[in-house]
């Protein structure tokens, strides 16, 4: 466990989730919030899992378990993902960082074990591939905001420049003689970068970045973010009552790598434009509990997945039947009046081939 790093954390306001070793805040929400979008701030994710995948087929294997195009990168790349049931139902959306000898997976906390059961299930006798949970030998932090990039590079790391980091790139730096991963991205549609630490460097690293000035920041504004930017959590949003289509994560879907698993659905979706229903974001006039129906002219066209307060608005994600309408759709939810919204995170176009 990243004990040492908890209890430096806590020393500094760390307000850790009931029985759970997840902090929840630091006491600083709004000014987090804020400075998420117009300064930089950080967020420990070491409770998300960290999966890796050795062995010389663990391209091959990665390419026929998700939904992107894991075959075509390179070494120094990242790439989202999902993983998907035989019916293309979505598992975990997850970011793939392909090293010299291994692939790492950043997957959701509470997918991480399910996952890890999953991949072992496909894996037979001549696969030469290997899974290991690294999660606690590793801590996660993402720093995001404008400022991410200005910050970052006004910490003397092996005469690293954060600004050469190409999109969908990551890079590797050395202190003490153990190689920090640093990924352009943070899991939202919010410039950063995400660091993957070593165990015994985790509390130097958080504390060298809180000496710049960068904010900490707790899960409860990590939802907050999610739910204003739209990405789908599993549970919630990603379950196996919807594929990624419907979820909106068509940009994580390659169209042209050929048979994966769950691809024959995905693709006749796509061919045929069958997506029946959508994930939007909803606008809300009161709190509402996520499990309550959509309503529009007395009709039930859909559910809202996840609800929260951020700020004095109330916002949702809710998955809405496609011939009820989209953006700026009145819909009733439990006794809250909403409005759909798009958000961020999710697109809803349909893949047209290149030769067409």
């Amino acid at each position: 466990m990243l004990q040492e790093l908890k209890d430096v954390q806590k020393k500094s306001g760390a307000i850790l989730r009931q029985n759970e070793n997840i902090i929840e805040s630091f006491g600083n929400d709004s000014q987090g919030l804020k400075s998420a979008y117009d300064d930089v701030v950080v967020c420990d994710r070491s409770h998300w899992g960290l999966l890796q995948l050795t062995g010389s087929d663990r391209l091959r294997f990665l390419h026929n378990q998700t939904t992107n195009n894991i075959n075509s990168l390179q070494p120094g790349q990242l790439s989202d993902t999902v993983f998907v049931n035989s019916t293309g139902r979505t598992l975990d959306l997850v970011t793939a960082y392909l090293t010299e000898d291994s692939v790492l997976l950043l997957v959701s906390p509470n997918r991480r074990q399910f996952l890890y059961e999953w991949m072992d299930r496909y894996i037979f006798p001549m696969d030469k591939v290997e899974i290991r949970d690294i999660s606690e030998k590793n801590a996660v932090f993402t720093i995001l905001g404008n400022k991410a990039t200005t910050k970052l590079n006004q910490w003397d790391i092996a005469n690293k420049t954060i600004t050469q980091l190409s999109p969908n790139k990551h890079d590797f730096v050395t202190i003490d003689d153990e190689n920090i991963i640093i990924g352009d991205g943070t899991g939202l549609k919010l410039p950063g970068y995400t660091l993957i630490v070593p165990e015994k460097l985790a509390t130097t690293v958080w504390e060298q970045l809180i000496n710049l000035g960068i904010i900490p920041i707790g899960d409860r504004v990590w939802e907050q973010l999610r739910i204003k930017q739209g990405r789908p959590y599993p549970d919630k949003e990603l379950t196996e009552d919807y594929n990624p289509l419907e979820t909106g994560l068509w940009s994580t879907i390659s169209f042209d790598k050929g048979c994966y698993i769950g691809q024959e659905t995905i693709a006749r979706l796509n061919t045929y434009q069958g997506v029946k229903q959508r994930l939007w974001g909803v606008k809300l006039n009161q709190p509402v509990k996520a499990g309550n129906a959509v309503i529009v002219d007395d009709k039930k066209v859909g559910i809202l997945t996840s609800s929260i307060q951020v700020e004095d608005e109330y916002l949702g994600l809710a998955y809405v039947k496609t011939k009820a309408g989209g953006e700026g759709l009145n819909v009733n939810i439990g006794d809250a009046k909403g409005e759909l919204t798009t958000v961020p995170f999710l697109t809803h176009e349909y893949y047209q081939p290149k030769d067409k």
